[in-house]
C-alpha cells in the first residue's frame, strides 16, 4: 500500500514511500469484541438458562452485560478498514470484494441455524420458510422480516455503510471526499433526531454512524498524519457516541444499570484506534492474530442461537462455568472450519464469477463501432484481478462485521 507524506492530500504530489506493516492488532482488537459479544449472549441473557442469569453468574455478569459495545467496536473498526481497502479501487472492486467476503459463509450460517432451530426449537423457532429464504438477501432489515439469527440485523447496518460510502468510491477515494463524506453524515445523523422521518433515519444511522465516520477519520491519520481537523472529527464522534450510550445500554437490559462502564468501554476503544492510527502498534507482528482475526465473522454468524440451543439442552448436565468455557471453544473450532472450508473457497469462487461478469458488463458497454474506444479490457477490474497486494489490502478488512444489542435482552442482537 502506498502511504503519502506530509505534502500530499489528494494523491497529486509526490509522497514518501514506505512499507505498509499489516496491522496484526486490527485481528487481535476484532477477536477481542467478538469475544464480547458471545459472552454477552451466554452469560447476560436469559437465552438458553431458562432463568435470571444474575443467578447463575452473579460476579462475571457484571462485565458481560456490557458486552454488547463488542458491536460499536466493529463499526469502529469498520470504519478504518474500508477506507483502507478502497483507496486506489473501482467501485467494481468494492462491491465484488464485499459480496465475496460476507455472503457465503452467511448462507451457510443460516442454513445451520435454521436446522439447529427447526430441530430442537426450544430456544428459538423458525417462524417460516419465507422469512429463511429472505434472510439470504441479508436485507431482511430493510423488509421488516424477522432475522433467523438475532445478531444479524447488525449486517443490514454494515450494508447500509458500504452503500453510503460507494458514492465517496465511485468518484475516487481522497482525503478531502473523506472528510466531506464525515462532515455530511455526520449532520445528516444529528438532523435525524429531530427530523421526523424513516427514511433519513433509516440511512443516516444516528446510533452508529460515530463509530464509522471516526474510523475513516483514524485511517486518514495513519496514511497521512493527524491533523486538527482528524482529531476534531474524532472528538465529535466520541461525543455523539457517548450521547446514545444510555439509550443503547437501555436497549440491552431489563433492568436499570450504570451506563458508565459502556461509555468507559467507547473511551477505551477510541483510545485504541488513535493508538493504532499513530502506529503505535505497528510493531505487533504476531501471525496469530491474523488466523484469530479471520474466526470473528464465522464465530460470530453462527454463536448465538446454536450456543442458546446447546445451553439449554446441557444446563441440567454440565456446571455452568464449564458450560460456557466449553462452547466458546468449540464455536471457536467451529468457526474456522467454517472459514476454511465454506468461506474461503467459496469466497474465491465468487469472488472469480462476479470478476468476470464485471468484466463482461464492461466489454459489452464499449462505445459502438467507429468510436475510440476508452481503455481497453485492462482498465477496472480486469486491472484489479487479485494480485498479491491487493488481496492483502482486502484480507485486513475482512471480517469487519459483528454486532449485538437491539431490542429486549431475550432477543437482541
Amino acid at each position: 500500500m502506498r502511504f503519502a507524506g506530509r505534502g500530499e492530500l489528494d494523491g497529486g504530489q509526490s509522497a514518501v514511500q514506505r512499507s505498509a506493516p499489516r496491522l496484526y492488532v486490527l485481528d487481535g482488537l476484532r477477536i477481542i469484541a467478538a469475544l464480547m459479544v458471545v459472552l454477552f449472549h451466554y452469560v447476560s441473557l436469559r437465552g438458553g438458562w431458562g432463568r435470571d442469569p444474575q443467578e447463575i453468574f452473579p460476579h462475571a455478569r457484571l462485565f458481560a452485560r456490557y458486552g454488547w459495545t463488542g458491536v460499536e467496536i466493529f463499526f469502529l473498526i469498520s470504519g478504518f478498514v474500508i477506507c483502507m481497502s478502497t483507496w486506489g479501487r473501482t467501485l467494481g472492486d468494492f462491491v465484488v470484494s464485499r459480496v465475496s467476503r460476507i455472503y457465503p459463509a452467511y448462507w451457510f450460517a443460516i442454513f445451520l441455524t435454521a436446522g439447529v432451530i427447526t430441530l430442537w426449537p426450544q430456544v428459538r423457532q423458525l417462524q417460516s420458510l419465507d422469512d429463511m429464504v429472505t434472510n439470504l438477501t441479508m436485507l431482511q432489515g430493510g423488509l421488516g422480516v424477522w432475522d433467523v439469527d438475532g445478531v444479524y440485523w447488525t449486517l443490514f447496518i454494515e450494508l447500509k455503510f458500504y452503500v453510503l460510502f460507494a458514492v465517496v468510491v465511485a468518484t475516487g477515494v481522497t482525503y478531502r471526499k473523506c472528510v466531506l463524506f464525515c462532515g455530511v453524515w455526520t449532520v445528516a445523523a444529528i438532523s435525524a433526531a429531530t427530523v421526523d422521518n424513516k427514511i433519513v433515519d433509516m440511512w443516516a444511522m444516528p446510533l452508529y454512524a460515530p463509530y464509522f465516520i471516526a474510523g475513516i477519520a483514524f485511517y486518514l491519520m495513519y496514511r497521512y498524519r493527524p491533523t486538527a481537523l482528524l482529531w476534531g472529527i474524532v472528538a465529535m464522534s466520541l461525543l455523539l457516541a457517548e450521547h446514545h450510550v444510555a439509550r443503547r445500554v437501555a436497549d440491552n437490559t431489563t433492568r436499570p444499570i450504570p451506563s458508565w462502564p459502556a461509555s468507559l468501554i467507547i473511551v477505551v476503544a477510541f483510545a485504541l484506534m488513535a493508538l493504532i492510527a499513530l502506529g503505535a502498534f505497528n510493531r505487533i507482528q504476531w501471525r496469530w492474530l491474523s488466523t484469530a482475526g479471520a474466526l470473528t465473522y464465522p464465530v460470530y454468524l453462527i454463536h448465538q442461537y446454536i450456543g442458546m440451543t446447546v445451553i439449554y439442552g446441557l444446563r441440567d448436565r454440565v456446571p455452568a462455568p464449564l458450560l460456557v468455557s466449553g462452547l466458546i471453544v468449540v464455536m471457536l473450532f467451529a468457526a474456522w472450519l467454517l472459514h476454511r472450508y465454506v468461506e474461503r473457497p467459496l469466497g474465491k469462487r465468487l469472488r472469480t464469477a462476479l470478476l468476470k461478469g464485471m468484466d463482461d458488463m464492461r466489454r459489452h458497454s464499449a462505445p459502438a463501432a467507429g468510436k475510440t474506444p476508452a481503455a481497453p479490457a485492462q482498465d477496472g477490474l480486469r486491472e484489479s484481478l487479485p494480485t498479491p497486494q491487493r488481496l492483502r489490502v482486502f484480507d485486513q478488512a475482512g471480517g469487519d462485521k459483528v454486532g449485538a444489542g437491539k431490542g429486549g435482552p431475550s432477543d437482541s442482537v
